[in-house]
């Protein structure tokens, strides 16, 4: 059994095979994410895989972020909600850990992150109480899944048709941008470069759509961009402006993504994506019928480090959310890239 390490911008055929034919893989483990970060935002990677006669038996994505104000970790995988080590066996696990591991002495890392739904080690650290993943399943009838959606909440997507809203498939990222950077920066949070949303959209191809909501009048109110995986769709990056809240237009739009992802995609389950706990993101989801369920950070840590705690909810944080919301879009969205890569 020999650990070998992956050139996400060579041959990765055999990588994306290994991905999609794994039942606990999930879109992030593809190496379409690590070429799209990694050429966005200029971070190290070290995509690792056991290889066992001739044949991968285990992957583990790295990207390499550090930082002078957010630290410096090695995660798997970075800019993601998951991804973590996709394995046959024990044994392949523990040569993917001891390589993570010593590649993580030899950059000095605070903390390698191990981010994931199931855990895989009883004995790491573990972050477990911050976030939540929220899935379902759909019906193939879009009448059963309006009916699905919680009585008050589908009064909020009927009230998005009666004000005439629709959608449009977006082949560029331009509307996207504009309203989900006002929408992080009304957060308090950097925007990320405009090049990974470009990227993202260039990898993945097909497989990354934009759904983009109009008004009667036909202006851009709220967009987001999905990724489809197996049989799943990702709603991932949104936003909506100035209009989105008064024409319930994000309820729309995620309406919007379910009734067009099983009518052309035949797509079967709905990934919500990760929220923090007790926030609005996190009961809006549930609002919609799911139900959360506990995302498993791992860490093997420096010795005198701690789990890091990069979020919003971080009290440390709170003066730079405050003082980001205040700032004039155009400098927001000029400074934020050079923030948000260092994120993680």
């Amino acid at each position: 059994m020999q650990v070998k390490r992956l050139d996400i911008f060579g041959d990765c055929g055999r990588w994306d095979r290994y991905v999609n034919t794994h039942d606990k893989a999930c879109v992030f483990h593809l190496s379409a994410w690590g070429r799209s970060v990694c050429k966005s935002m200029g971070h190290d990677f070290y995509y690792l895989y056991v290889e066992e006669d001739d044949e991968i038996c285990g992957i583990l994505p790295l990207i390499h972020v550090k930082s002078a104000f957010f630290g410096n970790s090695l995660i798997s995988v970075g800019f993601s909600v998951g991804g973590g080590p996709l394995y046959d066996n024990e044994k392949a696990l523990k040569s993917l850990d001891q390589e993570a591991i010593k590649i993580a002495q030899e950059l000095t890392v605070d903390a390698l992150e191990y981010r994931q739904i199931d855990r895989c080690h009883d004995d790491w650290p573990l972050k477990d109480t911050t976030y939540s993943t929220f899935r379902k399943i759909l019906s193939a009838d879009n009448e059963e899944n309006m009916l699905a959606i919680p009585r008050k909440q589908r009064a909020m997507v009927r009230k998005g048709i009666n004000f005439g809203l629709c959608f449009e498939i977006d082949e560029n990222i331009d509307r996207l941008y504009d309203l989900y950077s006002t929408s992080v920066r009304n957060l308090g949070t950097p925007v990320f470069p405009k090049s990974l949303f470009k990227n993202l959209k260039q990898e993945f191809k097909e497989n990354c759509e934009i759904l983009t909501v109009c008004s009667a009048e036909g202006k851009a109110v709220s967009s987001v961009m999905s990724f489809y995986f197996k049989d799943e769709v990702i709603p991932y990056y949104g936003g909506g402006g100035a209009d989105a809240r008064n024409l319930a237009a994000n309820d729309f739009m995620y309406w919007s993504v379910i009734e067009h992802a099983v009518t052309a995609h035949g797509v079967k389950i709905f990934d919500f994506g990760r929220s923090k706990n007790d926030t609005g993101a996190f009961r809006f989801k549930k609002n919609w019928g799911f139900e959360p369920t506990a995302l498993h950070y791992e860490y093997y840590l420096k010795d005198g480090a701690d789990i890091p705690e990069i979020n919003p909810l971080n009290p440390k944080y709170q003066l730079m959310v405050k003082t980001w919301r205040k700032l004039p879009l155009p400098i927001a969205n000029f400074i934020g890239p050079f923030v948000s890569k260092s994120l993680g």
